[in-house]
């Protein structure tokens, strides 16, 4: 690949450099050998043009050689950039389908369109060079002058060059004109992008209109050769750029003015279906199955009986347990995880699987920070951590099946983990070198040295044991270390591009890149998977949009998606999996899409570089998914394309939006991967889910979308779950509110004294006939010295219809919501709360004073247990149980004796403001 793409560059560059020195250089030396012969002062007294040539005579060679050659730099340069379009153009594969206008193949717009107008820029601007420099070296020699009386004063060499220069450029535009008709397809003149009714009925004939004029003056132009001088040259130049007005740009306003904005429906019909059409197939969602789904408010209780696929959802949040894994997990304060955490799925021992939260234990810097250590000793990462996604340990932590140092747990026997080294990961920014002289760091230890060694014996990096290669590399990070270390040996390599990302981009620099790469566990090492997209952005008739706004959600990385080789498309296929070997760096790429024309184009000309889908392993294949990015693109695009008749689309009546966060405001929320069984389905699958809420409205739910992401026959497949127009159905910010409304008291309950409240993913799923809505919520207590705070779960919020549940565990809110138990309701004064049999009143004031004391008593345990360093979870949680118990005990004193207890403890004994509880729960902050 790299040579291919190394000979294509030079190729272009010395094309491209020779035909601008010979176009603008041959015009140069025209103009001189055609210079007039006589000397200073033949018009008059000496000017300054004599005095410039004058100047210049004696090192005209040497200055032309210096501008020539800076011109061929330049153009060279820009010239190699445009390698993709020229690959492309000569390796195009046909789609198969034809654009609705001109009945081209859509290949002609993706691959030869964009190579004819890039031969055409340069062209002009050839031309347009050619012209200034000739008209400068015809200024110098006297070609021609300007003086008064008489204005300009040429000879006819002059003006019969300038003349053949000038109808050359009218000749280009006369091309240019022709050209510029097959741009109408991307126009964005219209309601929607692709050729309007104004492009189609007046910029189009007029483009033709047009090119005949141009052509007509460019042979004016040529016969100023034949009789140089007179007005014609003058006329037809006028004539060029009255007719671009009128023609071009007067007559189309009006049209639009007087015919189209009068009736736009019925004019734009035909051109918005063309649009919706070419939309929906560019970005993969043409078929989308829309199921109408009624979402009933009382549950089917044979199928929630029957249903255990709730139950099993995913808790954990891989934004908020980033956290709790580097302070369960992290070991040494030289080690760390990614701020966001990824989800996967694994089998257990029986066979089982399950949805799994996943990070790799990477290097963030030596302990003691000097060359040897930063570069030959704390040179990798290591171990696999995973925990299920909808189990917690008794303290509401991860319950980890992959952890410690050396890698143990049931996971890591079930995978088959054998190599759990980390020398390629995501915050690999710096170049090693391994093996060496020095030792290197594999994982703390309990012996007197403190830590267990390992040397790298894997073929990654380049080797850097020769002189010359140590000095090369030593010139290219400045580091005079690379050169007179005396532990670099001869079997020594430098590894660098270490961060995944960066290798498949290097690799395959035709590629946009998903911008959540995931680690795996993939035939006994630790691999990384990208997901590779071929876009583009001349796809006739598709909608162009931002890629980087269409993928921007509070879970995505603002770093990761600034580098996108291009922002601006219409187009867009997950066409390559890639991998990156974490312990040697291989990069892979395997072909998933076989029947992207794009793809296959680049298949041509990089042949042997993607590998068949086949040659991927099993266990590769298990842990694929449907990528994030594209789902977030193609929910944007479903926002509005889900319309599928022009008229309803015009109208804009049904246009929806992803809802913001419930954690954050303006910003949208993201999608889950998430095990899910739709309606219909015999089981559950690991699904991409999202949510739509109207465009216009309150916030209720408009429509629930999810796509297989598991490898099989169903994987890809969009299911558009449309809820009915009639009937309010909630949304995730309307649930969010009913959910901190409802359940305040014990909330805040959790957030005593200095302790946060974050809630994890507001999950929708569909449910025995309507829609269950699971909230995770948690818990993230101060820490002491030299800690950092982290999340513990601690409570589970759900929703269907008007009933909700909260409750320790999942299984105990469902039941609340689903097992007939009635939701806590404030009761009428006097009456016990449902579900609970009437409590004697208190006999006197000493019996309300004592269950005030509990409540006091249960309180300090909780703010003990709190500071105790690590934080006692266990007490903690004991405490909680104890104090919602006394204060639920003086809210019935309270109904049955008349009396006003303390919502708090006592003031006798009240905690500092600082440790009060929160008013309201803080939200999530953004992964």
């Amino acid at each position: 690949m790299f040579s291919t793409l190394l000979f294509t560059q030079i190729v272009l560059f010395l094309v491209g450099a020779a035909l601008m020195v010979a176009v603008v250089g041959g015009n140069m030396m025209i103009a001189h050998r055609t210079r007039p012969m006589f000397g200073p002062g033949m018009f008059g007294s000496p000017q300054g043009a004599d005095r410039y040539r004058m100047a210049l005579d004696p090192h005209r060679r040497l200055v032309f050689l210096i501008g020539m050659g800076v011109l061929a730099l330049f153009t060279g340069s820009s010239t190699a950039g445009q390698w993709k379009t020229w690959l492309l153009f000569v390796n195009s594969t046909p789609f198969g389908a034809k654009d609705a206008q001109f009945g081209l193949d859509v290949s002609f717009f993706m691959f030869t369109y964009p190579f004819l107008r890039m031969v055409l820029n340069f062209l002009f601007t050839a031309v347009i060079l050619s012209i200034l420099a000739a008209a400068v070296v015809h200024y110098l020699y006297g070609g021609f002058r300007f003086q008064s009386p008489g204005g300009l004063h040429a000879t006819r060499a002059a003006r019969a060059h300038l003349s053949v220069l000038l109808g050359v450029f009218v000749l280009l535009k006369a091309l240019a004109y022709l050209l510029d008709r097959y741009e109408l397809v991307f126009s964005t003149r219209g309601f929607v992008d692709g050729a309007s009714y104004t492009d189609v009925n007046a910029v189009l004939p007029a483009k033709g209109i047009l090119a005949v004029i141009a052509l007509i003056c460019a042979l004016i132009f040529f016969a100023g050769v034949l009789r140089p001088g007179g007005m014609w040259p003058g006329v037809a130049f006028g004539l060029l750029v009255l007719s671009a007005i009128l023609i071009g740009s007067v007559y189309p306003a009006l049209v639009e003015q007087f015919q189209v904005r009068p009736n736009q429906q019925g004019k734009e019909a035909t051109y918005i279906s063309r649009n919706i059409a070419a939309t929906r197939e560019a970005y993969g969602v043409a078929d989308v199955k829309v199921v109408p789904y009624q979402a009933q408010g009382a549950p089917d209780q044979g199928e929630a009986a029957n249903d255990t696929t709730v139950s099993g959802v995913r808790l954990l949040d891989p934004a908020l347990v980033a956290k709790t894994f580097q302070q369960e997990q992290r070991v040494k304060g030289y080690y760390d995880f990614a701020d966001s955490l990824d989800v996967d799925r694994y089998k257990a021992a029986d066979g089982s699987v399950s949805d799994h939260i996943v990070a790799v234990r990477e290097l963030t810097g030596p302990q003691f920070d000097n060359w040897i250590n930063r570069h030959l000793v704390y040179t990798h990462g290591y171990g696999f951590v995973a925990a299920p996604g909808n189990k917690v340990t008794s303290q509401g932590l991860p319950d980890f099946d992959a952890k410690d140092m050396p890698v143990t747990g049931p996971l890591v026997t079930s995978a088959g983990l054998k190599e759990p080294r980390v020398y390629f990961g995501e915050r690999g920014s710096d170049y090693v070198i391994a093996p060496s002289g020095s030792k290197e760091l594999d994982y703390p230890g309990n012996d007197r040295t403190g830590q267990v060694n390992t040397t790298y014996t894997g073929k990654g990096g380049v080797p850097i044991g020769g002189l010359l290669n140590r000095l090369l590399y030593a010139i290219k990070y400045g580091e005079k270390n690379l050169l007179l270390s005396g532990d670099i040996n001869s079997q020594s390599r430098i590894l660098y591009d270490r961060n995944p990302a960066e290798r498949v981009a290097k690799v395959a620099p035709f590629l946009t890149l998903d911008s959540d790469p995931y680690p795996a566990i993939v035939d006994g090492k630790i691999v990384w998977i990208i997901d590779g997209y071929t876009t583009a952005d001349e796809y006739p008739y598709s909608q162009s949009r931002s890629l980087s706004d269409m993928i921007r959600d509070t879970a995505t990385n603002p770093s990761a998606i600034t580098p996108q080789p291009r922002d601006q498309i219409n187009y867009i296929r997950n066409s390559v999996k890639a991998t990156v070997d974490a312990y040697d760096g291989t990069v892979t790429l395997y072909e998933w899409d076989s029947g992207d024309p794009v793809l296959k184009s680049w298949e041509k000309a990089f042949p042997g570089l993607v590998q068949p889908k086949e040659r991927m392993s099993p266990q590769l294949q298990e842990h694929l998914r449907y990528p994030e990015d594209l789902f977030k693109v193609q929910r944007d695009i479903l926002s509005s394309y889900h319309i599928s008749d022009a008229p309803s689309f015009y109208g804009n009546q049904d246009f929806w939006n992803v809802p913001d966060d419930p954690s954050e405001k303006n910003i949208k929320q993201p999608p889950y991967f998430v095990s899910v069984k739709m309606p219909g389905a015999e089981a559950a699958s690991f699904s991409l889910t999202t949510t739509f809420v109207p465009q216009k409205g309150p916030g209720n739910l408009a429509a629930f979308m999810a796509v297989d992401a598991t490898p099989g026959p169903d994987y890809g497949k969009l299911q558009l779950l449309r809820m009915p127009a009639s009937t309010t159905i909630p949304g995730p910010g309307q649930v969010q509110n009913t959910f901190t409304n409802r359940f305040s008291g014990e909330l805040n309950i959790l957030g005593l004294g200095k302790a946060q409240i974050l809630y994890g993913n507001l999950l929708t799923l569909p449910f025995a006939g309507g829609l269950v809505y699971v909230e995770p919520v948690y818990v993230q207590a101060p820490a002491g010295a030299g800690q950092e705070p982290y999340p513990i779960l601690r409570r589970v919020l759900v929703m269907f219809g008007d009933k909700v549940g909260s409750a320790d565990t999942l299984d105990q809110a469902l039941a609340q919501v689903f097992g007939g138990a009635q939701q806590p309701q404030q009761p009428p004064p006097g009456q016990p709360p449902a579900g609970q049999q009437p409590q004697q009143p208190p006999a006197n004031a000493n019996s309300l004073a004592a269950v005030a004391q509990r409540a006091q008593q249960a309180y300090d345990d909780a703010q003990k247990a709190l500071s105790d360093s690590p934080p006692d979870w266990d007490a903690y949680g004991k405490a909680q149980a104890a104090l919602k118990q006394a204060l639920d005990d003086l809210s019935r004193l309270q109904q049955q004796g008349g009396a006003t207890p303390p919502a708090t403890p006592p003031a006798t004994a009240s905690p500092s403001p600082s440790a009060s509880p929160s008013a309201s729960p803080s939200p999530t902050p953004s992964g």
